[in-house]
């Protein structure tokens, strides 16, 4: 016998379901955070790298897996907010942990939002030969304005002060670590109210079929573009989070290394989901470290097989198979 119900008992089913699942993913998050605190109170700094890059792969997804934009520039957006956020501090005295924050998304969002409008002039190919030339170029403008940026040498004399006046960021990395972690966790929050909301389902349809959307009266360029605001704000928050944690700000931060890497690590959890952008930063940055640690010759190598094997048996990432995977056997079950 078939129980039929009318679209609203299957709508509010729908939302219960993806609240709960939403729930349970922050609370997974707050889980593995607690989890990494326990096991590696010694390595604090590099998860707390995890979590800076964690924003940056996370600011790529919603431009790559959500609207469908190639790019292998994003890191200008990462180094834009790390840079925004050193200079307010190293040259104008702005020491104040949020205000730096806050410094990088300013940064990260005018990145995003001249990225977009340059990236949009393209489309396929040519769109990602803009984005190889738009990470090369900032990355020389920031080697030639080394009066502010301190160009190959780096910018230093960044000092955080405590957070809030109460919590100083110490040797051993617990306050940065905190820090990030409130910082992620927010993002995150705000950032599954974006991607569910009719502007985020606006720009999966336009990555599904723009023709449509624009016959419908949409307007796909003015959307991605805002998208890239956006994701210029989040990578921004993860630039000056870098900024702040290390205290120096380097041109690595807008190398083009970063940038393809981010790539990767999309790819490597599932495009088109916060959560696999969560998991493929972890699992890529855990897996490197140890690899380059046990076999600083050959970890290369090693890395690029773990790829070959994820491509291959997990051709929609590591959480995009897994949900599928989850889905199919809720499907067949009696």
């Amino acid at each position: 016998m078939v129980t039929l119900t009318n679209p609203k008992q299957q709508g509010a089913a729908r939302l219960r379901r993806s609240i709960l699942r939403d729930v349970g993913g922050i609370a997974a998050i707050i889980v593995f955070a607690v989890i990494g605190y326990v096991l590696f109170p010694d390595n604090l700094a590099l998860l707390t790298r995890i979590i800076a890059v964690a924003l940056l792969v996370l600011s790529l997804d919603l431009v790559t897996g959500y609207c469908g934009v190639a790019t292998l520039g994003h890191a200008a957006l990462f180094g834009s907010g790390a840079y925004a956020a050193g200079i307010v501090s190293a040259h104008y005295g702005v020491n104040d942990p949020l205000l730096m924050t806050l410094a990088g998304i300013g940064g990260g969002a005018l990145a995003g939002l001249l990225s977009g409008i340059i990236l949009l002039r393209g489309h396929g190919l040519p769109q990602l030969v803009l984005s190889i030339a738009l990470i090369h170029l900032f990355h020389e403008f920031a080697n030639k304005a080394s009066s502010w940026t301190g160009g190959s040498d780096g910018l230093s004399g960044i000092s955080p002060d405590p957070i809030f006046g109460l919590f100083e960021f110490d040797l051993y990395g617990h306050t940065a670590y905190a820090f990030s972690m409130a910082l992620l966790l927010v993002v995150f929050i705000i950032l599954r109210f974006i991607v569910r909301s009719p502007f985020g389902m606006l720009c999966r349809g336009i990555k599904e079929d723009p023709v449509r959307v624009r016959a419908m009266g949409g307007s796909p360029k003015t959307a991605i573009i805002k998208m890239f605001v956006i994701s210029g704000a989040v990578a921004g928050i993860g630039g000056a989070l870098n900024a702040i944690t290390t205290q120096v700000v380097g041109l690595d931060s807008l190398s083009f290394t970063m940038s393809a890497e981010a790539l990767v690590m999309v790819v490597l959890g599932g495009t088109g989901s916060l959560f696999g952008a969560l998991m493929g930063t972890v699992v890529f940055m855990l897996f490197e470290d140890y690899v380059s640690a046990a076999n600083p010759f050959h970890w290369l190598t090693m890395v690029g097989a773990l790829l070959i094997v994820v491509v291959f048996f997990a051709p929609k990432g590591l959480y995009g198979t897994a949900a599928t995977w989850l889905a199919r056997k809720r499907q067949v079950r009696p």
